[in-house]
């Protein structure tokens, strides 16, 4: 069985004291690739330096979070361009708009994600897209900016089923991760719904973490405890799911 972790942050320095028992447990889960966005200027050389360590198994991709876009987003818009020019990156990420904690630079936000869809654009390359409290905006934004090649992911889906279906008629994929193990979510019930080929799987490791490891540190192992889930939920075997979900992977990321 075959699982690729499109979405973690394995260059999170909580990793720094067990990275490799880390990884070494994800390829025993059977994770053959762990995708790694980029969250700021100041991440870009974490996340590098993860890559090197095995460049086989780690596939960058280069943007700047919603929640980093501060005063300063135009120069650091301007570094993490030039990276993406310089760099082997598989995708623009982690790019969108995050308007649950605070809304100071919401234009700022706005200008940075569109700017961000038109690089994908025009290196052919897929999107990463973070939504938080802000999927009409997202789902409006990507109407009016589609074209063949804008292509991606919402990672981390939280929508409800209707803007699911959105996303999923512009040619996008839901990202499902952790967050459809817990209880009061309600995320199993969209995702029983949805049919698997629209779906990719992610931990977003260190963060949001499945039953029953929730509260601790996530790792990208536990995306097979995501699988086993999502089988049970929709009645198909583990294997089934990771077979439709992988190639999903490989087709968005063009592996």
């Amino acid at each position: 069985m075959i699982l690729i972790d499109t979405h973690t942050h394995l260059y999170d320095t909580s990793f720094d004291a067990d990275i490799f028992d880390v990884i070494k447990k994800s390829k025993n889960a059977g994770v053959m690739h762990a995708l790694l966005p980029n969250i700021d200027v100041e991440s870009i050389n974490a996340l590098k330096n993860l890559v090197l360590k095995d460049s086989e198994y780690f596939k960058p991709m280069m943007g700047l979070h919603p929640c980093s876009v501060n005063e300063n987003w135009g120069n650091d818009l301007m570094i993490i361009k030039k990276e993406l020019d310089a760099g082997n990156y598989i995708a623009v990420g982690e790019i969108g708009l995050d308007f649950h904690w605070d809304l100071t630079h919401k234009d700022a936000q706005i200008l940075a994600f569109r700017e961000q869809l038109q690089w994908a654009k025009d290196k052919k390359l897929p999107v990463s897209i973070h939504s938080r409290k802000a999927y009409a905006d997202i789902l409006k934004i990507l109407k009016e900016e589609k074209t063949d090649n804008l292509r991606g992911v919402l990672h981390c889906f939280g929508g409800d089923l209707a803007e699911a279906y959105k996303a999923i008629e512009m040619g996008f994929y839901l990202g499902i991760g952790g967050v459809v193990t817990y209880k009061n979510a309600g995320m199993a019930e969209i995702v029983k719904e949805i049919n698997l080929e629209h779906i990719i799987l992610e931990t977003d490791a260190p963060y949001l973490p499945p039953v029953p490891y929730r509260g601790k540190r996530n790792e990208s192992a536990y995306i097979f405890e995501i699988a086993s889930f999502i089988a049970d939920i929709k009645n198909k075997s583990v294997e089934e799911v990771a077979m439709i979900t992988t190639q999903n992977a490989k087709t968005l990321y063009k592996f």
